[in-house]
């Protein structure tokens, strides 16, 4: 479970240095100054999906919760939310360190 954790992590990690390497050139180069946002990157992939995802919340939860959490959350930029995905993993799979107990 751990191995898979960690490949999860490295995984996320990735994809999000993909991402600020893409937002860095795209600012340097001078085409667009704001990030790519995880909004952009889901409706792009699949625009069905994200319209699915917010009638899903909005009918079994208040609507605000779509408005107010789940969409601020979506507005951050791709490589900060995955990032900090790949390292909650890589935290919950780490390699614990043992500890011996000796009883008398």
């Amino acid at each position: 479970m751990t191995a898979l954790l960690r490949f999860l992590a490295g995984t996320l990690l990735l994809v999000a240095v993909i991402f600020a390497v893409n937002d860095t050139t795209r600012w340097l180069a001078g085409n667009e100054a704001g990030a790519v946002t995880m909004q952009q990157v889901w409706s792009s992939i699949s625009p069905t999906a994200l319209g699915a995802a917010q009638g899903a919340v909005q009918r079994t939860t208040h609507p605000a919760v779509w408005t107010w959490g789940l969409l601020k959350v979506l507005q951050l930029p791709a490589w900060a939310l995955l990032g900090l995905a790949g390292l909650l993993l890589a935290y919950l799979g780490r390699r614990r360190r043992r500890v011996n107990i000796y009883a008398n």
